[in-house]
């Protein structure tokens, strides 16, 4: 159990930009996190060195490394261990008092979030629990098949090496997308009658679906808010009426990083559309 001195400890790096990152950011809110562990912007545009913080590229919205002043977050991972030869992700949850990082997988950080904080908090935010016991085995499953064909999928057919393995990929996530609207047709969730992980973890790729996944990744069937009406309203709902979803979807930023990928977009060109990013309900 973390003390309030030792959550204090604790800082966010992350973007609003990929799906994993953002799902993060999302529990960050639900859970009223803001007070406990402070939260850091890098810049949306990806290139050889990794994540520029705002004194490399001051896009706006990016913010400076507040701790170190570091110019890229791979200083940080090299910081945390001059030997590390992996990817250096967002998100990352960093000690401050012990220069390292606590973790930077977003599916164990939103866990993490989810409860291991709860003794800090009044009645109201411990009750928001994304992951309850008694549906553990049908969120497990559902995330199982939605990371692989559609959270993954959509890369699959946006960075496919050929014809036929981005057929199969976009006939799978296309496949997969017409199960999730039979799923919440009628309802408002994924799993019973109240939000779970399974709907976060949804939610930030289909985000995502009709401004950049349409266009820069070819998966280009159908679109969201006019081929899967429950999907589309399920959406919605989520964007308008609950502010963790909302506060933390930045289109421009979204853009910004996916149209700037030259393997999908050689000339980084950022279409102006489609108006609006996302529907009123």
């Amino acid at each position: 159990m973390l003390s309030p001195q030792r959550a204090s400890l604790l800082t966010f790096l992350s973007h609003s930009n990929t799906a994993w990152a953002t799902r993060t950011l999302i529990m960050w809110k639900l859970k009223g996190l803001e007070d406990i562990i402070s939260f850091t912007v890098v810049s949306p545009h990806l290139g050889e060195s990794g994540w520029p913080f705002a004194n490399v590229d001051p896009f706006p919205g990016a913010e400076r490394d507040p701790l170190y002043d570091a110019r890229y977050l791979k200083d940080l991972y090299l910081k945390a261990d001059p030997n590390y030869g992996g990817r250096y992700s967002v998100p990352v949850l960093w000690d401050k008092k012990k220069h390292t990082i606590v973790n930077n997988e977003s599916s164990e950080i939103i866990r993490m979030f989810n409860t291991a904080f709860d003794h800090l908090f009044p009645l109201e935010k411990v009750a928001v629990n994304i992951y309850p016991k008694e549906h553990h085995k049908e969120i497990d499953e559902v995330n199982e098949w939605v990371d692989d064909a559609v959270n993954k999928g959509v890369y699959k057919a946006g960075l496919a090496g050929s014809q036929e393995a981005y057929e199969k990929a976009v006939y799978s996530l296309f496949e997969s997308l017409d199960r999730l609207e039979k799923m919440l047709t009628g309802k408002d969730y994924l799993v019973g009658d109240a939000l779970t992980e399974a709907d976060v973890r949804l939610f930030v790729t289909l985000i995502r679906f009709d401004p950049v996944y349409v266009g820069n990744f070819k998966c280009n069937l159908r679109t969201i808010r006019n081929g899967y009406p429950a999907i589309h309203t399920w959406l919605r709902k989520l964007y308008w009426n609950n502010d963790a979803f909302k506060s933390t979807t930045n289109f421009q930023h979204i853009k910004a990083l996916y149209y700037s990928q030259t393997k999908a977009n050689p000339m980084c060109i950022i279409p102006a559309g489609p108006i609006p990013d996302i529907e009123p309900l």
